[in-house]
């Protein structure tokens, strides 16, 4: 099938695996196309049986619970981005000789001449908060862009879709790039690599490489972070066009080909003229909400895509200023009795809480839940200091209570074993009796929250419910 467009779908057995957000468009378009298409799926429940009927009803072929066994005469396998590599159905097929897309590959195959070019963005934390001030920058230039991707508006909808883009702003998990081997972006940025989805990947290695697919074939600008070596490695290995460079974020003051800070100002030395001399003023960072280091990386980042694809300094400050972060992303709830409540529930793994507890200076930290294989030895001994106070919650406290005990001993631990509803009111209790006046009580789990509460939403909102009882 080679790396182009294909034209001509008509009568190609394409399998489908896997229903879910990305498989069900991923059908639809396809049969729409003339394909003939089977979808197979491991499950079958009863959403599955919704699903598989909607597709049947125009022609599609679905086979619920057999999601193994390759389909005889497949030509194509197109697949949810989740499948892991290892399974049966992909070992047939690669033994078969047959290719194997993504939904994110599909999308890329099925863009139409001069379609608009995409900012790609990934890495193990902050990726949905900066593609959304990248759209916001864009936006702020006057350009027509969307934040689409694994930030949940599907790929296939933005280049199939009536609306007409200049430019896409792309979320990409590492899942989505292992199955996207011709994509090639305008200019992509990896923000930071940490140990996750070790269980999908195989290994640390396997996972950077995958994240580094997003830097194949840029044109313009390959974004990585200084503090980050490993980011910098894989702009190395890429293999890209001519005349692509390598441009550098940094909290510090950036040399030649970066952005960085300097005197509370965002500044540009990589898109200006003469940038061994020269530097440009883009935004200062009381313009980046919140202003936690973390989130002026992001803001630099998206700064960095937004300028390579050539938007004025004036854009950058004016999209930072109209960005607004999605909820319970270090979300200040309240100041009760001099102390400041914060939630920060999207920080489901290390690497995250450590950004969050990195902050602030001194905290009560409420922490815990499902650790999906992490350790927490390292988080622990960088955030010690900080800590006054720490309230464990959920299924694998004990493994958080046991760094605390190797790294930090003299800080007090409340290890809180109960997951009914008034557990997280328990928990801020707990941590107000710890808090003095000057500290931020901080929910920065650290782990999954599936044990108690259906998604890190429900488990920030339970927080916030709790803090706004104590303020009453």
């Amino acid at each position: 099938m080679g790396s182009g467009q294909v034209t001509d779908w008509q009568g190609k057995h394409v399998t489908v695996a896997g229903l879910g957000v990305s498989g069900v468009p991923a059908a639809k378009v396809l049969h729409a196309r003339g394909a003939v298409v089977t979808v197979v799926n491991d499950g079958d429940d009863a959403r599955a049986r919704e699903q598989a009927a909607e597709l049947e009803a125009l022609g599609v072929t679905v086979r619920l619970g057999d999601g193994a066994t390759l389909p005889e005469g497949t030509e194509l396998i197109v697949t949810a981005p989740g499948w892991k590599p290892d399974k049966p159905l992909f070992q047939a097929a690669r033994a078969a000789g047959i290719e194997i897309w993504g939904d994110v590959e599909l999308a890329w195959r099925l863009r139409g001449p001069g379609a608009a070019p995409w900012l790609a963005v990934t890495g193990t934390n902050g990726k949905t908060t900066t593609v959304q001030m990248l759209a916001s920058i864009l936006k702020a230039a006057g350009l027509r862009t969307a934040a689409v991707g694994n930030i949940g508006v599907s790929l296939l909808d933005a280049v199939l879709g009536d609306e007409e883009y200049d430019v896409l702003a792309v979320e990409l998990s590492s899942y989505q790039l292992h199955w996207a081997p011709s994509l090639r972006a305008h200019s992509a940025a990896v923000l930071n690599l940490a140990p996750d989805h070790l269980d999908w990947h195989g290994s640390m290695e396997a996972y950077a490489a995958d994240k580094g697919r997003i830097y194949e074939g840029n044109r313009v600008a390959c974004v990585y972070n200084v503090a980050d070596k490993l980011t910098e490695e894989l702009v190395r290995e890429a293999d890209v066009e001519e005349g692509c460079r390598a441009v550098g974020f940094t909290l510090g003051t950036p040399g030649p080909s970066q952005l960085g800070v300097v005197d509370g100002i965002l500044v540009d030395r990589a898109f200006v003229e003469n940038r061994q001399k020269n530097a440009q003023e883009l935004a200062e960072v009381s313009d980046v909400n919140p202003p936690a280091p973390h989130n002026i990386a992001n803001a630099l980042a998206a700064a960095a895509l937004a300028r390579a694809f050539g938007v004025p300094p004036t854009a950058v400050r004016d999209g930072l200023r109209a960005f607004t972060p999605d909820a319970h992303r270090i979300a200040h709830v309240a100041d009760v009795d001099g102390v400041a409540y914060v939630d920060d529930s999207k920080a489901t793994n290390t690497h995250a809480a450590e950004a969050s507890l990195a902050s602030y200076k001194s905290i009560v930290w409420i922490a815990g839940g499902l650790a999906k294989g992490a350790t927490f030895d390292e988080l622990v001994a960088k955030s010690a200091k900080r800590l006054r106070g720490a309230v464990l919650i959920g299924a694998d406290r004990a493994l958080i209570r046991e760094a605390l005990a190797r790294h930090a001993p003299e800080v007090p631990v409340v290890d809180l074993d109960r997951t009914d509803t008034g557990a997280m009111l328990a928990a801020v209790q707990e941590a107000r009796r710890l808090a003095v006046a000057g500290d931020t009580v901080l929910l920065a789990p650290a782990c999954a929250s599936m044990d108690m509460f259906a998604n890190y939403n429900k488990r920030g909102d339970a927080f916030a419910q709790a803090v706004r009882e104590l303020g009453a």
